[in-house]
């Protein structure tokens, strides 16, 4: 009799014969190799025995949800840039005025279109950051004043230097700032991205149209966002007479071209508000449009899985609406809703921005991207004064940063990924 092979059998413990064990002995050649189970069951562990996986799977099988996504985003480098860079972005909101040196409101006829100061870094041989004094002559062929370096004259720069007094978080007051200069007043001899017309310093504007222009996006997708999900959850969750409604409003809202619509609504706000007001009247409209595309998006989810056994077995255990909706249903499409916030950021940046450019959002004395580029409008004025379009990076900068952002998140945190 040959030897017996053992063959896997979850449900005994004990070795079960193969077939080619219990036929009869051959009568003559060679004895029958002995036959092994198939691939997997050849590395099944027996019964009893613990399961052997590696310390990855252990730590995968263990993971929240929450570090599954963050561990599929570490993996998209361009999302995790722009990650920084929106959060650097974010910092500048919250210290801008710790970033300028200068007063955004101080202008001077006699600093008009200075052009941006190049920083050197060594003297001597040494680091020694500090820049030239900028020296005004005359021209006597277009009678304007022209600011040239002269590099005689050396401005030492410091840092945490005191300058102008705010209010730290609007809280806190405070005078130290990043940058400042030695012995003389930096809005008189400090000018790293140039003045504009009026002699007002471009680096402290832009710092302060950051806070603005990043601030009203970010509450006008907060508003959106909100009014999506909960109109868009009541339309295809309810259907009927509310679906038809709220169906019909966006249909109306989408169908008005965009442009005419912000100048109906920013003509209708009276020139006697203050520019507070103008503020909270600008992130409502850009709100109130911006609601639409993911009102539908949600409808439709919900149209789909209101149907599903989870959401009938919740009904039928007693939960309530609002618990199936924003509980079991909502979650299912959390990804989606997270692209969408992320992508919907930059197009309300841009809204304010084109707005204020229009000179149909903020006005001055408000401090925005879109009113500072309000100077660039003259293309005269761009070429010969370029720097006018600086503020145009930073847009340019964050809307590509969001971007990045949202396409990592919206893959991070899609299962079928």
């Amino acid at each position: 009799m040959a030897d017996t092979v053992p063959i896997y059998d979850p449900t005994k413990a004990t070795v079960t014969p193969s077939p080619a064990a219990l036929a009869p002995e051959a009568t003559s050649g060679p004895t029958a190799p002995a036959v092994s189970a198939p691939g997997p069951l050849a590395q099944f562990p027996a019964p009893g025995e613990p399961l052997l996986t590696s310390d990855a799977e252990e730590r995968v099988a263990v993971a929240t949800q929450a570090q599954l996504m963050w561990r599929r985003f570490r993996k998209h480098r361009l999302a995790m840039i722009g990650a920084g860079a929106v959060i650097a972005f974010y910092l500048v909101v919250a210290l801008a005025d710790f970033l300028s040196y200068a007063d955004p409101e101080a202008s001077d006829a006699q600093r008009g279109l200075i052009a941006p100061q190049r920083v050197q870094f060594f003297l001597d041989g040494r680091f020694s950051p500090h820049v030239y004094a900028m020296v005004g002559e005359r021209d006597p062929a277009t009678f304007k004043r022209v600011y040239t370096e002269d590099p005689t004259q050396i401005i030492p720069l410091t840092f945490f230097a005191p300058g102008f007094d705010y209010k730290l978080f609007g809280v806190i007051p405070a005078d130290m700032h990043l940058i400042g200069v030695e012995g003389v007043n930096p809005e008189e001899t400090l000018f790293l991205m140039g003045t504009d017309l009026e002699g007002r310093d471009m680096w402290s504007r832009v710092m302060y149209a950051t806070r603005t222009s990043l601030t009203i996006g970010l509450v006008a997708v907060v508003v959106s966002l909100v009014l999506g999900v909960i109109l868009g959850g009541i339309s295809g969750f309810y259907g009927g007479f509310a679906d038809t409604v709220i169906q019909r409003t966006i249909e109306i809202l989408r169908s008005v071209p965009t442009i005419p619509l912000w100048m109906g609504l920013a003509a209708a706000m009276p020139k006697t508000w203050t520019v507070t007001q103008v503020y909270f009247a600008i992130t409502i409209i850009i709100s109130l449009i911006g609601w639409t595309e993911l009102a539908r998006v949600v409808r439709g989810r919900f149209l789909s899985l209101r149907e599903e056994d989870f959401v009938t077995a919740a009904d039928l255990v007693g939960a309530r609406q609002s618990r199936i909706i924003f509980v079991h249903m909502v979650p299912l499409f959390l990804s989606h809703i997270i692209a969408a916030t992320t992508l919907a950021l930059p197009a309300m940046i841009i809204s304010e921005t084109a707005l204020s450019f229009l000179g149909l959002g903020l006005r001055p004395p408000a401090i925005s991207w879109g009113v500072l580029l309000q100077q660039a409008q003259n293309v005269q004025t761009v070429a010969l004064s370029p720097w006018l379009l600086l503020p145009a990076l930073p847009v340019i900068l964050v809307i590509l940063a969001f971007n990045f952002l949202g396409d990592g998140l919206r893959d991070a945190a899609d299962p079928y990924a």
